[in-house]
């Protein structure tokens, strides 16, 4: 993991009143301030965060559109937060103080967050002190149990990031044969080290889909996983589906309308399934999957966080996770 030095370091207080926290000012603009630590209420925890990764859905907040609103809440935009139990509500049941969890919380880009214990998820002792994200690990999960994707059939992944890479490990996991599809050398890499059977430069089109053909003697595949957000790939992956094959569309398509090819859907008979959910009690199903997941050893993302930045870093973060420079996969924040 690259790791990013902060501009100044600040020394942890024992019992503090206040903490820092990112604050997006403007587009392009973040600002590091002291801001009141949250209080829990009666339900809630309140952790002390070790880090919060970065999401690509962030990208649009820090660009700017004209629907968002700034300067934004401190701390917002976090949501893929993990830490150490600080404090807890007179009426929470399951948690304690000093235990290490994950939580799905909404302003996680700060040194404490809190959140209702239905959105927390414990960490065993089994995953060590490793980063956790566990929200965007649960979507990879849930991605997955989406595809339905089963033994011995043949998966095409197109769009090798970090949910991309997770995905292949899984269906390899599956006793799937898998093909990892992206833009850089990079990132086939690590598909096949995370177990993909074939790898393709996403360059040419039709050249893909010949490729695609050959590999698959003329069926193409029995799943195929969209995990860009773009147009031309979403329409790449339809074409590698299979007659009734499934398409799994993982991607962030949150920038504009598409143009898909509906006549080749319908012909095929393509199952076409959206696989972002927006359901909490979904989200945290997913995460508890992945602690269960990395804690027995069949899933080990601990390389695929690539680079980490201290918290006045954040602006550089996003930067880092939008553009995507050689060796980039995911970004995480942390706290201390």
């Amino acid at each position: 993991m690259t790791v990013i030095a902060p501009r100044t370091r600040v020394p942890q207080q024992a019992n503090p009143t206040t903490m820092r926290a990112a604050v997006l000012v403007a587009p392009g603009v973040m600002e590091t301030r002291d801001v009141p630590i949250p209080q829990p209420g009666a339900n809630d925890v309140r952790v002390r965060l070790e880090g919060c990764g970065v999401c690509a859905s962030n990208i649009p907040p820090w660009e700017g559109r004209e629907w968002f609103r700034y300067p934004m809440c401190a701390g917002q935009l976090g949501h893929e937060a993990w830490g150490h139990v600080d404090a807890v509500g007179k009426d929470v049941l399951h948690f304690s103080v000093g235990d290490r969890v994950a939580m799905l919380s909404e302003k996680a880009y700060a040194e404490f967050d809190c959140c209702n214990e239905d959105k927390v998820v414990a960490l065993p002792d089994a995953v060590g002190d490793q980063p956790f994200p566990a929200e965007p690990l649960g979507c990879a999960m849930n991605i997955f149990a989406r595809s339905g994707i089963k033994a011995g059939q043949t998966v095409a992944i197109v769009g090798i990031g970090f949910l991309g890479a997770l995905l292949t490990r899984l269906a390899e996991d599956a006793n799937a044969r898998v093909i990892a599809i992206s833009r850089r050398p990079f990132s086939l890499d690590v598909a096949t080290r995370m177990g993909a059977a074939h790898t393709i430069v996403m360059d040419d089109h039709w050249r893909i889909i010949e490729q695609v053909r050959q590999l698959t003697g003329g069926q193409f595949c029995d799943v195929v996983i969209e995990a860009v957000g773009k147009e031309w790939p979403l329409n790449l992956a339809a074409e590698l589906t299979r007659e009734r094959g499934r398409l799994v569309v993982a991607g962030y398509h949150q920038d504009g309308l598409r143009s898909v090819n509906m006549q080749l859907w319908n012909w095929r008979g393509i199952d076409v399934i959206n696989a972002h959910e927006r359901d909490p009690a979904v989200y945290l199903a997913g995460m508890r999957m992945a602690v269960d997941t990395v804690a027995s050893g069949r899933l080990d993302p601990a390389a695929l966080y690539t680079h980490a930045y201290p918290l006045d870093r954040l602006g550089d973060a996003l930067i880092a996770t939008k553009d995507r420079p050689d060796g980039f996969l995911k970004a995480l924040v942390m706290m201390q």
